[in-house]
Order: structure tokens, then C-alpha cells, then sequence
């Protein structure tokens, strides 16, 4: 009977399996590290895309910020203007008034009635003289009161003076100045305002 010796032959089918397992096991190894290298560099550039985004959002928002101050600032120069157009509208309709107060103290002022001083503080007029008697201060009251520009004349104090050896009465007295238009007007809201009550 022949003897054949198989151990060579096993040692070289072991040997060959060996071969393989390695090469298996190096190319699995090679595959991990391929994919793991794979995956970082798509993380690396997802984060790198987010950082760019990230960076425009900044410059964008940047942008807004300025836009926004530059609005702020806008909107404080435009109620600076109108609240110079208010003045200079105030000023046109006002600038006539004292021509027009000026003009009804003329015509009013009775004989024998001498002002000392005009002072007007807003709509109040403050009007210090002398007057020969007091009847003379009450015609001038009744006659501010009868000025379309002119009303509401109270007295504030009247007292005997001397001036230059005269006997005299010194009088202080207040009116209010108003336009005709604004008289008519706040006349009707009073008027409604009476209907209102009753």
C-alpha cells in the first residue's frame, strides 16, 4: 500500500487560506479607513459650507444693522423737519397778529388813556397805563371786548397815581388776542358742547 503524506499539502492549503483571510482582512481594513476618511471629508465640507453660510448670514445681518440706523437716523431728521415746518407754519400764521394787536389797541384806546407798557406772553396780553378816571378804563375794556382780534379784558388792579402833578389811575389790565376765524370756531364747540349737556 502506498503512503501518501498530505501534511505538506495541508500546510499549503493553510497557508493558502491564510493568504486569502489577510487579503480579505486588508482590504476590509483598507475599505473602513476608506470610508472613514470618506465621511470626515463630506463632515469637513458640510461644515465648511455652514460656516460660509454663516458668514453671509453676519454680513447680511450687518447690513440690516446699518440699514436700520441709517432708517433711525432718517426718521430723526424728518420729525427735526417737521418739527421746523410746524415752527415756520406757526410763525406765517402768527406774524400778523401783532400788527393786528398793535392796530386794535389804537383804535380802541379812548381819550385820556395813556399805555405805560404791552407785554404779551403766548395769547395773553398785558397792558400797564394811566387813565384820567376809571370810567375811561372801563370803556377801554368794553371796547377790547368789542375788537374782533381782542377778549376777555379782566382788570388786575387800578389805583390812584400822580403823574407829572396830575391825579391819575394806574391800571394793569389782561386781554387775550385771537383770530376771528379761531373766536367763530371755539364758539360753535362751546355751542355743541351747551347742546351736548342738555
Amino acid at each position: 500500500m502506498i503512503r501518501i503524506n498530505l501534511l505538506p499539502y495541508r500546510e499549503m492549503q493553510r497557508a493558502a487560506r491564510l493568504r486569502h483571510f489577510s487579503m480579505l482582512l486588508g482590504a476590509v481594513a483598507a475599505i473602513g479607513l476608506a470610508i472613514v476618511i470618506l465621511g470626515y471629508l463630506a463632515l469637513e465640507a458640510r461644515i465648511a459650507n455652514q460656516q460660509g453660510r454663516n458668514e453671509y448670514l453676519k454680513g447680511e445681518i450687518a447690513k440690516l444693522d446699518k440699514d436700520i440706523a441709517d432708517i433711525k437716523k432718517l426718521k430723526e431728521q424728518t420729525q427735526a423737519l417737521l418739527a421746523r415746518k410746524q415752527v415756520v407754519e406757526t410763525l406765517q400764521t402768527n406774524r400778523s397778529e401783532s400788527v393786528h394787536m398793535l392796530d386794535q389797541l389804537v383804535r380802541q384806546l379812548p381819550e385820556g388813556v395813556y399805555l405805560k407798557s404791552i407785554k404779551e406772553t403766548g395769547n395773553l396780553i398785558n397792558l400797564q397805563g394811566y387813565a384820567q378816571s376809571s370810567a375811561r378804563v372801563s370803556t377801554l375794556m368794553r371796547n377790547l371786548d368789542a375788537s374782533p382780534w381782542l377778549k376777555g379784558a379782566t382788570l388786575v388792579e387800578i389805583k390812584a397815581a400822580t403823574v407829572q402833578g396830575l391825579r391819575a389811575n394806574e391800571f394793569n389790565l389782561n386781554v387775550q388776542l385771537v383770530q376771528p376765524g379761531n373766536e367763530a370756531s371755539d364758539d360753535a364747540k362751546n355751542e355743541q358742547a351747551a347742546g351736548g349737556k342738555s
